[in-house]
């Protein structure tokens, strides 16, 4: 008991209103003796007030550290930067496997080589010592143009080690995104490979900040010759690397505070912005990530998400603080399987695209698999997931009967999955479980957050929500009176997600007046996330604020949950849905997965010359729609939430045709131009149906 007997009544008054006021057992109001801090325990995470002793009981911390958020790695505070996050690595795990790739120099596919974690720090030595050579100082900008192996590593660990400035280029934003970021950000240094080079070639003389480019796999004697007057210096990577070992320099070592990186957005809308995000911050949030999910020297991963992107960037940085392996695919995700089967990875980050993917392939391989196997498989699923779900395990006759198969799909040695970008269907997160026998944990974060914001625990079993927040950050909830959703909203609060912390990103480069957008007088970074708390401090994301809608009877509309819901349609790859203040009802554009459709309309009988004229057959579409709407039935969607028509396209919809931003989100004002006259069809249709039905009653 407090020696303080104001102190101690004020305690047992919070104790006493809160107990009163909570519904979850578990809860308990908690006192710090050192800090005089209160707090309400949730389970997985904690409430404080938002101001000690007067503000409103919203804000949500991580269990794990409910006082003091997280900005080191708690068994090794001495890790500030990358640098030295990778020195830590280096001097623990020198002969450890560290980078790996199966395409040769001559562009074959073979097995995996392998550089160790030494190797690669003489490797990052040699190209930093080579840029300060070239006359690229500190606190240069130095652009990687792109896709994932292990150069792109290398020189990124170099410029941690030498002060410089990582810009990453995605490959395929196409050439006017390139030539905008590399002349707002002034890049100095450009790493490419050939085929980038040759956009690079083509607006050259419009991004004077250059005056260097470094071409990945090319071949000095056969890079093309330059005009003197460009001022630009072409070398390949291999000569590049030869002339820093010739001539290594001392490290230029950075401060936490100092800015690692710049990660250009590449948004659904408008220009780029450039998200400043310092070593500290990248730190702060892989250090909160090893307190909930483990990693070791054996584990191996899998990198083909691009990293560009802060998800694939944070997940390596923490694999490197554990010493794990990193195997690269080989650049092409048709061929991604056969590079799983390869490398035979432990550790598998993705996205629920591709997720979506597997679980409709091993459904339909189950289905047609014939009576008696089916039979088998739902009653080894049932079995295992109810063993799953009640914390127990299962009997390991399944996996040699069922499971162990669908195991070897991805290598067999799967040991944790993680997925994130966009939400995930609890039905898939399910069914995944299951069939892979580990963990699939759901995460929530973003850019301007250094990645995870929240995440699952291992040991959560529980689905449909994306965990509990970062022990780095702090989180709360907004009230949106327009959306009428409120932070005092019972059972669940319900707004927009703020994040505060360690984490949270410096600004937009060269952006003050997006940066006071974003980040308020306090300090909360305002996501345009809409999200509610479930019982045990456990974060559920509902949509992006800015794309909900509204329809003509004044339905709001959250797009990407009916989305997610579609996704499992068995004949969609992917599905846009729309809709507006005009028209009383949705419609939606299904990019069709040709296999099944071939498959369902020769088993029916329908007679077709190709993929485009099937999806044109009125009795596709009503197939397609029968599906679509039995799945919004099974998840609950309201009425005003089923697409009442629907068009079949042929092609997928991708970054190339400018549909899908690199992170796989789908870019909705140009999926609206895009697809506008089908959308005007459909609508037209539906009110000459309506008009028809009108007529008759």
């Amino acid at each position: 008991m407090d020696s303080n007997p104001i102190a101690s009544r004020r305690l047992e008054a919070i104790r006493s209103h809160l107990m009163a006021t909570t519904d979850d057992p578990r809860s308990l109001v908690e006192r710090n003796e050192t800090a005089g801090e209160f707090f309400l325990s949730q389970g997985y995470s904690v409430i404080l007030p938002e101001k000690l002793y007067t503000g409103k009981w919203n804000v949500y911390r991580s269990a794990r550290s409910p006082l003091k958020l997280i900005s080191r790695f708690p068994d090794h505070p001495e890790i500030g930067t990358l640098h030295d996050n990778f020195v830590h690595a280096v001097e623990s795990f020198p002969d450890c496997k560290y980078l790996g790739t199966r395409v040769r120099m001559d562009g074959t596919v073979g097995e995996y080589k392998w550089m160790t974690y030494g190797e690669v720090s003489t490797a990052r030595s040699a190209i930093g010592s080579a840029l300060q050579n070239h006359g690229i100082s500190k606190g240069a900008r130095i652009g990687l143009y792109f896709i994932n192996r292990p150069e792109w590593v290398i020189v990124d660990h170099a410029c941690s080690a030498y002060s410089y400035i990582s810009v990453p280029l995605y490959d395929t934003l196409g050439p006017d995104a390139v030539k905008y970021i590399v002349n707002h950000a002034d890049v100095q240094a450009i790493f490419c490979v050939p085929t980038t080079l040759n956009a690079l070639l083509t607006f050259l003389c419009e991004i004077p900040s250059a005056c260097l480019i470094v071409v990945v796999g090319g071949v000095d004697n056969r890079l093309p010759s330059l005009p003197a007057t460009s001022g630009v210096k072409l070398i390949s990577y291999s000569k590049l690397l030869s002339e820093g070992h010739s001539s290594l320099q001392p490290f230029c070592l950075p401060k936490p505070d100092d800015v690692a990186t710049i990660c250009y957005t590449s948004g659904t809308t408008g220009t780029p912005k450039g998200v400043v995000l310092t070593h500290g911050n990248l730190i702060a949030n892989v250090a909160a990530g090893s307190l909930s999910a483990k990693f070791f020297p054996s584990d191996v991963y899998m990198s083909y998400l691009p990293l560009a992107h802060i998800y694939e960037r944070a997940n390596q940085i923490m694999m490197v603080y554990c010493g794990s392996a990193v195997g690269f695919y080989q650049g092409d995700n048709l061929k991604l399987m056969d590079d799983m089967l390869e490398l035979k990875p432990t550790v598998f980050a993705s996205v629920p695209r591709l997720y979506n993917r597997i679980y409709a392939g091993i459904s339909n391989a189950v289905k047609t698999s014939g009576v008696l196997r089916e039979r088998l498989f739902n009653a080894a699923y049932n079995s295992k997931k109810q063993a799953i779900m009640s914390g127990k395990n299962a009997s390991p006759i399944w996996d040699k009967l069922v499971f162990n198969k669908i195991k070897a799909k991805l290598g067999g040695r799967i040991r944790i999955m993680a997925s994130g970008a966009s939400p995930l269907s609890r039905d898939v997160m399910d069914f995944l479980r299951v069939c892979f026998g580990c963990p699939l944990l759901e995460g929530y974060g973003m850019t301007e957050t250094s990645c995870v914001i929240s995440a699952m625990e291992e040991s959560d079993s529980s689905s449909g929500h994306v965990g509990s927040p970062s022990a780095a950050c702090e989180v709360k909830l907004v009230d949106i009176p327009e959306m009428n959703y409120s932070s005092e909203d019972q059972p669940y609060p319900r707004g927009e997600i703020c994040v505060r912390g360690p984490i949270v990103f410096k600004g937009y480069f060269k952006d003050e007046i997006q940066t006071r957008e974003v980040i308020d007088e306090d300090n909360w970074l305002h996501t345009g996330d809409i999200g509610l708390w479930l019982p045990g401090g456990r974060l559920k994301i509902i949509d992006r604020k800015k794309n909900i809608f509204k329809l003509a009877q004044g339905e709001y509309v959250a797009p990407e949950k009916i989305e997610n819901v579609y996704a499992k349609c068995k004949f969609a790859s992917q599905c846009f849905v729309y809709g507006d203040s005009l028209n009383y009802c949705l419609v939606a554009i299904v990019s069709v997965d040709p296999d099944v459709l071939k498959n369902w309309a020769a088993a029916e009988g329908i007679m077709f010359e190709d993929l485009g004229q099937l999806c044109n057959d009125p009795r596709v579409k009503a197939a397609v729609l029968r599906d679509m709407d039995a799945l919004g039935r099974e998840a609950g969607l309201r009425g005003f939430e089923f697409a009442k028509a629907v068009t079949l396209v042929p092609e997928p919809f991708t970054e190339e045709n400018g549909l899908l931003t690199p992170t796989f989100k789908i870019k909705r004002p140009q999926a609206k131009a895009y697809f506008a006259k089908a959308i005007v069809d459909m609508y037209a249709e539906l009110a000459k149906a309506d008009s028809t039905q009108q007529n008759l009653s």
